[in-house]
């Protein structure tokens, strides 16, 4: 049985319309908007959506543009179903990669002939890709071979969610079930030490992975992660990712890149905390936050000065004179909880 999305505001006509479908022979999903129907495509795989174009939360353009950017649904058939009649929109559908498009009023025979004819032709397509490919592919040729194939198939394959400013993600000691892609925000790994006081001992910024306590096993976290901005993650299992690193060796070569980049910041940021002076260690966590944390040079730094002078490794009340120091001298701009650096020239010398 072949599986429909429907993406339709109206509530009568998305279940009349489902209701018909389903007399026909498919499964039906439905969305009663754009931001739930993508959510939907991409965690059940439907064999075509039917969406249509003027909803809340996302039109019909903007999930036909989600869903091409996905390996996951990119070959999916589409189908925009609307009242807009006017050429126009017809092409602009058609442009961005419809497969077809039916307008408001229709009548049964319309809709089931339009799906049934887009999956007859993915399935001739499927056949002869099929072929070429028994041809072309070597066996034991692997698909992942770089760090970027890899977070590809985090953005395509990886289990969402979603964490709100100053949530935890994970605490010490539970068990590493996910590996972590991050999507959108920022991540803070922290510990606390024997006096109660936290340690950060990493950041995280969009792009990056973290969460691998181990790449092969599920044994407890050494640290806690917290979220320091609105956080989306993609997760693999760690069972998945075993799978992935026994498949494909050639990216295991670039995690061992990884894993020695990262082990290269903690000795810098080591050194630093040993023999830096106070301007030294607070400069240079200043920036390390504002590389980790601004899409814009121009933007302020949204972060707590604990998490500020844990990552220093000095005391609040010793960050605080600093930042004082440097506001004097124009370097930063501080209000509350936003710092913001005005000369970054000068705080990269004083680093």
């Amino acid at each position: 049985m072949k599986t429909v999305l429907l993406i339709e505001d109206d509530t009568v006509l998305r279940e009349n319309t489902s209701e018909l479908l389903e007399l026909s022979g498919y499964k039906v999903l439905k969305a009663s908007n754009g931001k739930v129907g993508v959510a939907l495509a991409k965690k059940q795989h439907p064999d075509i959506v039917i969406c249509d174009i003027m909803m809340p939360e996302l039109d019909g353009y903007s999930v036909l543009e989600r869903l091409s950017k996905s390996k996951l649904t990119k070959y999916i058939p589409f189908i925009f179903l609307s009242a807009k009649t006017e050429r126009d929109d017809v092409r602009k559908g058609m442009n961005l990669g419809a497969d077809d498009y039916i307008t408001k009023p229709f009548t049964e025979d319309d809709l089931i002939s339009a799906i049934e004819s887009r999956l007859a032709k993915v399935s001739i397509l499927q056949e002869l890709n099929s072929l070429q490919d028994s041809y072309t592919k070597h066996p034991g040729e692997n698909e992942i071979k770089t760090l970027n194939d890899l977070k590809n198939f985090f953005d395509d394959y990886g289990e969402e969610f979603a964490f709100k400013n100053e949530e935890i993600i994970y605490r010490e000691g539970d068990h590493s079930n996910y590996i972590y892609l991050i999507s959108k925000g920022a991540v803070k790994c922290h510990r606390i030490d024997d006096q109660g006081k936290e340690l950060v001992t990493t950041l995280f910024k969009e792009d990056d992975l973290f969460g691998y306590t181990s790449f092969t096993q599920n044994i407890p976290h050494k640290e806690t992660a917290t979220a320091i901005a609105d956080t989306n993650l993609l997760g693999v299992s760690i069972m998945d990712f075993n799978d992935i690193i026994n498949k494909n060796h050639k990216v295991v070569l670039e995690l061992v890149d990884l894993l020695t980049d990262d082990l290269s910041v903690v000795k810098e940021q080591l050194i630093q905390m040993a023999y830096g002076t106070v301007n030294q260690k607070t400069a240079a966590t200043i920036l390390k936050f504002a590389k980790k944390i601004n899409r814009k040079p121009d933007d302020p730094i949204k972060i707590s000065r604990n998490d500020l002078a844990s990552v220093a490794g000095i005391a609040p009340e010793t960050l605080i004179r600093a930042l004082t120091e440097f506001k004097k001298q124009g370097i930063i701009k501080a209000e509350g909880r936003n710092i913001k650096v005005l000369d970054i020239q000068k705080l990269e010398l004083i680093s």
